[in-house]
C-alpha cells in the first residue's frame, strides 16, 4: 500500500487508510515528537509537524514497526506511533518494533479474536 501524507489532509484519513490494510493495527501522530500530546483525527497533519513535506510512502507487510515509524520521522517529519490491538484496548507496539507489520496484524487478530 501507499501511504499518501498531505499537510492539508485530516489525521483520520491517514489513520483509515493504514488501519484498512492492518486491522488490528492503528497508527497515531504526535505533535513535535511529544508523545505526551496526542493528536486527535480531525486535525490536519500539518498541526503535528509545521515543516511537513506532502508525499507518499510505500508501507509494507514486511516493513518492521520501528522502520516505518522511522520512516515517517526521516521523510516528512512525522512523530508516530504503532498500536496493536488486544482484546479492547490498543498497545504500543514498543516492545515487539522489531516485528513485522504482518506479524503484528497477525498476533493483534489471534489475541482479540479468541473466543
Amino acid at each position: 500500500m501507499y501511504l499518501q501524507i498531505s499537510s492539508k489532509f485530516p489525521i483520520s484519513d491517514v489513520q483509515k487508510a493504514f488501519s484498512n490494510t492492518f486491522p488490528f493495527l492503528k497508527i497515531e501522530f504526535f505533535k513535535n515528537g511529544d508523545t505526551h500530546y496526542l493528536l486527535p483525527g480531525d486535525r490536519n497533519i500539518a498541526e503535528a509537524q509545521k515543516m511537513i513535506r506532502d508525499g507518499c510512502i510505500e508501507v509494507t507487510g514486511e516493513m518492521k514497526v520501528k522502520d516505518l515509524e522511522q520512516a515517517l520521522g526521516a521523510l516528512f517529519p512525522l512523530h508516530a506511533q504503532i498500536f496493536r490491538r488486544s482484546g479492547n484496548v490498543w498497545l504500543e507496539t514498543t516492545m515487539t518494533d522489531n516485528w513485522t507489520l504482518t506479524q503484528q496484524n497477525e498476533h493483534g487478530r489471534e489475541i482479540s479474536t479468541q473466543e
